[in-house]
């Protein structure tokens, strides 16, 4: 999954929509901080790379508390799915503690989990960028680059906090079985 800033903003400012997925163009949603995209291909239940995508768009700063989430007809519509799956994604990110339903309304983003402010990660995704493009310029492809981050990434974790491995760590099962 991609999530990609609009070029059409300066460098640091806040995104006014997120394209949130790595699919097919889909039709933006109004009213909404983020566009919901799908990949069938990738074996993941369409649900759950709903939830993925809030939760990525959270982490990186791009949806906040009282953003809103695109209204359940309207996902349905620009994404042709069944109006349950949405309802599903809805739920599970509501039993996280992430969203709320407003009756009416819509459903409204609650908690973030960002850990660094947009000014911080627009460097972090600058210099993370050089770095993959030095490592293409020295041969690695995806799944080589992916494989050297994670291994960094574990020897990190370990060296700082001793927290390699541990089972609340986000996509720490996929990094364990990369590299």
């Amino acid at each position: 999954m991609k999530i990609d800033k609009p070029s059409s903003k300066p460098s640091g400012a806040e995104p006014s929509r997120l394209d949130a997925g790595s699919g097919e163009g889909s039709p933006a949603v109004a009213g909404s901080a983020i566009e919901f995209r799908l990949d069938p291909s990738s074996g993941v239940p369409t649900y759950l790379q709903l939830v993925q995508q809030v939760e990525h768009a959270l982490r990186l700063g791009y949806l906040k508390p009282g953003d809103q989430l695109p209204k359940v007809r309207d996902a349905v519509a620009s994404l042709v799915i069944n109006p349950n799956t949405v309802l599903k994604a809805y739920r599970n990110l509501e039993a996280k503690g992430l969203a709320a339903g407003r009756p009416g309304q819509g459903t409204f983003i609650t908690a973030t989990l960002s850990q660094a402010g947009l000014p911080e990660l627009t460097g972090l995704r600058r210099a993370l960028s050089g770095w993959v493009v030095s490592a293409d310029a020295a041969g690695l492809d995806e799944s080589a680059m992916v494989a050297l981050f994670s291994s960094v990434l574990r020897d990190f974790r370990e060296r700082h906090d001793g927290s390699a491995g541990r089972p609340d760590t986000a996509d720490s099962g996929e990094a364990e079985r990369v590299a």
